[in-house]
């Protein structure tokens, strides 16, 4: 039973209907790739506050700030 978990950061509006289809996408992958079966993949989506989030040492917010990304 493949288990996958997403994690995102909490910003923007990401949509019921984005999530479904990330998904839907990922259990298609799964499927397609190493012929598993989607009634039994697991796929799970995390939200997490930005300020729980870093990379490279330091809070998203300024790693992205040093690096010009938004």
């Amino acid at each position: 039973m493949p288990y996958v978990n997403i994690k995102i950061t909490r910003e923007g509006d990401v949509t019921a209907a984005q999530k479904a289809d990330l998904i839907k996408g990922v259990t298609d992958v799964l499927v397609n790739v190493l012929d598993k079966s989607p009634t039994t993949t697991v796929v799970v989506i995390d939200e997490v506050d930005i300020e729980s989030w870093g990379i490279g040492g330091v809070p998203v917010e300024d790693y992205r700030k040093r690096t010009g990304q938004v």
